[in-house]
């Protein structure tokens, strides 16, 4: 699909982001060690927790390292993007809620749905709309470990 500027986009414009749209989207992600301490380390993020194997054995509940909170939200949101807003969105808005409800460890596959929870015209930009979109991304064993709540100023169909 190409938009006016012959860009090819597979996000969907704001009339299509209708209130209790639901996507599943088609792209799952096994999070490995690599990802974590990659994205752990070069945010600058020294959290024993998330490198250290020893200390995340012997000294938390969990007995081994939890991915980063920060790299599951990016995973969440970037694993939405192709089937809600590339190539359709103004801007992100900002999040109004992220929360993480279990544990997320190396070896783990996320899969996401989206919800389109409210949709309207902007007051100021007419060829635009903002939408909320709360994003929920799920284990292999279908336990729910990230639900991210967004708004987004999405393009008009042109």
């Amino acid at each position: 699909m190409d938009d006016t500027t012959g860009r090819p986009h597979s996000g969907k414009w704001f009339e299509e982001l209708t209130p209790g749209l639901v996507i599943q989207h088609a792209i799952r992600r096994t999070i490995t060690e690599a990802d974590n301490v990659l994205f752990t380390s070069i945010t600058m993020n020294p959290a024993w927790l998330h490198l250290d194997f020893d200390y995340a054995e012997r000294e938390t509940e969990f007995g081994k390292p939890l991915v980063n909170s920060m790299l599951t939200v990016a995973m969440v949101i970037g694993i939405s993007v192709h089937e809600t807003t590339l190539g359709t969105t103004v801007a992100n808005l900002g999040f109004s809620e992220v929360v993480f409800p279990a544990p997320l460890f190396h070896g783990d596959t996320l899969r996401v749905e989206t919800e389109v929870i409210d949709a309207r015209e902007s007051s100021s930009r007419p060829t635009q709309g903002i939408v909320t979109f709360e994003h929920r991304a799920y284990n292999q064993h279908g336990t729910l470990v990230c639900k991210a709540v967004r708004g987004a100023l999405m393009h008009k169909q042109p």
